[in-house]
């Protein structure tokens, strides 16, 4: 069961990953994330009387633990999906957002089997493979050497923070249904919203946007539902590599529908890091 939801989760992520780079090219990033994050407390508000749960300060504390990372980690991943290429920054994240929390678990004393470690070294190299990118314009001199592509930075960025989110969100009791996510969401909309003030930001969706960003507030939401589910009747370690499959469906989305070339390079890099993945989530 909790293998079956975490792919659910993975599916989820990736096309409500989709849609937030594809909206963010047509607003500001900020914009979709505040906007596709009350459309999911909406739909979580809905959810709640369906699963039902216990109400614990200290579960209450570690949503807002996530509130902290996820703002931070959406925030991130938006801006990178509208300045980089989404074939190349989404496997980042995943990978790093795979990684931390098996680092975590050995840190706790757990002892990843080989597959695991395999799949650690995967990662690391697709890391590099992945954000090996030309500069388009650079000048003669400096065009043999390689530069970090759009979004590569504010992708390890976004990777390392949901990799703090999938670790505290999973500290939370198991009867605590999906009332870790209230304060969870309460939380990042608010430190966005108050982000969005101080830069002087415009947090305007046009209309034609707006429906993209609706489905990307609905798919992540979903997303974060099937996690929690799972992380309650798994393993850490394996559900949140399981759950970091979500480049698949982002990367699939953005060859059949934008038609994006990735390079000999990239897409090596992409397939490894699918493959460390994979590998991460043998580990018993």
């Amino acid at each position: 069961m909790a293998i079956a939801l975490a792919l659910v989760c993975a599916l989820t992520y990736g096309a409500a990953d989709f849609c937030g780079g594809l909206a963010a090219k047509r607003a500001t990033a900020l914009a979709v994330v505040v906007w596709s994050q009350a459309i999911g407390f909406v739909v979580l508000l809905a959810a709640l009387p369906l699963v039902g749960g216990v109400v614990r300060d200290g579960d209450l504390w570690w949503g807002v633990a996530c509130g902290l990372a996820g703002a931070g980690a959406v925030g991130m991943l938006y801006r990178a999906l509208a300045i980089g290429t989404m074939g190349v920054v989404s496997p980042i994240t995943a990978v790093l957002a795979a990684v931390i929390p098996v680092l975590f678990a050995i840190v706790r004393g757990e002892r990843p089997s080989p597959p695991a470690l395999v799949g650690i070294g995967c990662a690391l190299v697709a890391v590099v493979l992945v954000s090996a990118a030309s500069t388009p314009n650079a000048a003669p001199r400096a065009s043999a050497r390689r530069a970090l592509a759009p979004g590569i930075p504010e992708a390890i960025v976004s990777g390392t923070a949901f990799g703090f989110f999938f670790i505290a969100l999973a500290q939370t009791h198991p009867d605590a249904g999906l009332y870790p996510l209230v304060t969870t969401r309460i939380v990042s909309m608010v430190v966005l919203g108050l982000a969005g003030g101080a830069l002087r930001i415009s947090l305007r969706i046009v209309r034609a946007a707006f429906a993209i960003v609706a489905a990307c507030g609905a798919l992540d939401m979903a997303a974060n539902i099937c996690y929690v589910l799972a992380v309650h009747r798994g393993p850490l370690a394996i559900v949140a590599v399981i759950s970091s499959l979500y480049p698949a469906s982002t990367v699939a989305l953005a060859a059949v529908l934008l038609h994006e070339r990735l390079g000999r390079t990239q897409w090596a890099g992409v397939g490894i890091a699918l493959g460390g993945v994979v590998c991460i989530s043998l580990a018993r």
